[in-house]
C-alpha cells in the first residue's frame, strides 16, 4: 500500500487508474445517493439516471444563501453560517417531514457508530455536502454522461461482480465506519496528530492482520501520525477508507446491502456496513 496523495487533476483520474487495462475499485468518502424523501419526489427511475440529467441542470450545485432560495432545485445550504439556521428548517424548505429526511438511512446512527451528516447540508466540520457537490459537479457527472467505465455499487450490483479488466468500481466508504470494522479505536480527535500517532501499533497490526504490505513512505506517514497540517486527517481517513475497501474486496466483510428498494435504487450504502439505523428494518 502507497503512502496517501493528492489525485492530481480529476479530467486525468481515470485514465490513469485504468491504464492498466485491470480491474479497479475505488473507494470514495463521500455521498453516492440520495435520501429518500427527497427522491419520492423524482422523475426519475434511480440515482444513476438522477446524476446523468445533471449534466443539464447546473443550478443544482449552487449552494443556497437563504432558506428562500432552497428548493429541490437547489438543495444544498447554507452558503456561510446565519444566525437561526437549523436542519429543522432546510428539511421544511424541501418539504420534507421532519429533519430525519434529510438524511439517507446509512447516514443515520447505528448502535456502533453515530450519525454521519445529510448529503446537502454543507457547513460545519461534520458535513459532507461540498464533497459532493465537488465530486458529483467535477468528475462524476461528466464520467457518466460521457460514458465512461465506471459502475457504482451498490447500484448496479455486488461489488465484486461488477469489477472487469478496464473498468472502474465506485463505492462509498465512511471512515468512522471502517474504523470500527478494523477494531480501531482514538483515544482523542482525529483531527488531532497526536491520537493518529498512538494509533500507528494498532494500524500496524491491521495492515499485518489484512496481509497488506506497507510502502516505507507510508509507514513513515503511520508513525507519524499522518503529520501536523491539516491535510492530516484527511491522509489519515484515505487509508482508513482503503482497509475498509479491502476488507470487503479480501471477504473479511460482507457486502452487504439491506434489501429495501430505496437504498438500492436510490440512497446507496456504505460500503461493509452491516448495522441498520437505530429502531429501523427494512
Amino acid at each position: 500500500m502507497a503512502a496517501p496523495r493528492p489525485v492530481g487533476s480529476l479530467d486525468a483520474l481515470l485514465a490513469g487508474l485504468l491504464r492498466g487495462g485491470q480491474p479497479v475499485a475505488l473507494g470514495l468518502d463521500l455521498p453516492l445517493g440520495l435520501p429518500r424523501a427527497y427522491a419520492a419526489g423524482r422523475a426519475e427511475a434511480g440515482f444513476l439516471e438522477f446524476m446523468r440529467g445533471l449534466a443539464a441542470r447546473p443550478g443544482f450545485f449552487e449552494v443556497s444563501p437563504g432558506l428562500e432560495t432552497v428548493s429541490p432545485e437547489r438543495p444544498f445550504y447554507p452558503a456561510r453560517g446565519i444566525k437561526g439556521m437549523t436542519r429543522a428548517a432546510h428539511a421544511v424548505a424541501l418539504g420534507f417531514a421532519g429533519p430525519e429526511g434529510l438524511s439517507r438511512w446509512c447516514d443515520r446512527a447505528t448502535a456502533e457508530r453515530p450519525a454521519g451528516a445529510p448529503v446537502f447540508w454543507t457547513l460545519g466540520a461534520n458535513q459532507s455536502g461540498k464533497a459532493a457537490i465537488t465530486a458529483w459537479r467535477d468528475w462524476l457527472v461528466p464520467a457518466l454522461t460521457s460514458g465512461a467505465p465506471i459502475r457504482l455499487w451498490p447500484f448496479e450490483g455486488g461489488l465484486r461482480a461488477l469489477l472487469a479488466p478496464g473498468q472502474a468500481v465506485l463505492a462509498e466508504v465512511y471512515p468512522a465506519e471502517a474504523l470500527r470494522q478494523c477494531g480501531l479505536r482514538l483515544t482523542g480527535s482525529k483531527r488531532a496528530q497526536a491520537p493518529r500517532r498512538a494509533l500507528a501499533p494498532a494500524l500496524r497490526a491491521v495492515l499485518d492482520e489484512r496481509r497488506v504490505e506497507p510502502e516505507p513512505a507510508l509507514v513513515a506517514a503511520i508513525t507519524d501520525g499522518f503529520g501536523a497540517d491539516a491535510a492530516g486527517e484527511d491522509r489519515f481517513d484515505s487509508v482508513i477508507g482503503l482497509l475498509g475497501l479491502i476488507a470487503v474486496l479480501d471477504g473479511a466483510r460482507p457486502d452487504f446491502v439491506p434489501d429495501d428498494p430505496w437504498i438500492r435504487c436510490w440512497e446507496g450504502w456504505v460500503l461493509g456496513q452491516t448495522a441498520l439505523p437505530r429502531g429501523l428494518t427494512p
